[in-house]
């Protein structure tokens, strides 16, 4: 018995030819847009405004700026907590705008389960 594929599916070298066009294609986009996204730049606030942080789409900090109000020599803890906290919120909003950018261009196709595309 022999099998039938819906149209467009399997068959021809024409077939496999355009699908890896396809995939070459997808692979120069991620590849634009993955460095555009690395040259963003995001600023994040933290602690009600008083910490800013700068980041960029690598996740490198470029700048922490500090309200002098909030520096307190006998409260050190509260400084140090509000930083980490701007800074895990800023690479959490780089790598789900990176994810979500990504996504447009890649759709639901899980990359992982083509062996050796990318």
């Amino acid at each position: 018995m022999k099998a039938r594929l819906p149209k467009g599916m399997g068959g021809g070298p024409s077939n496999m030819q355009g699908m890896l066009k396809q995939a070459q294609k997808m692979q120069e986009d991620m590849a634009n847009l993955q460095e555009e996204l690395d040259n963003r730049e995001y600023e994040i606030k933290a602690g009600g405004g008083v910490v800013t942080i700068k980041i960029n789409g690598k996740l490198e900090v470029s700048d922490i700026t500090i309200d002098p109000e909030i520096v307190d020599p006998d409260d050190v803890e509260t400084l140090q907590d509000i930083l980490v906290a701007g800074v895990n919120e800023a690479v959490k909003k780089v790598n789900a705008t990176n994810s979500e950018e990504m996504g447009k261009i890649t759709g639901s196709l899980n990359m992982g389960s083509i062996p050796g595309l990318f």
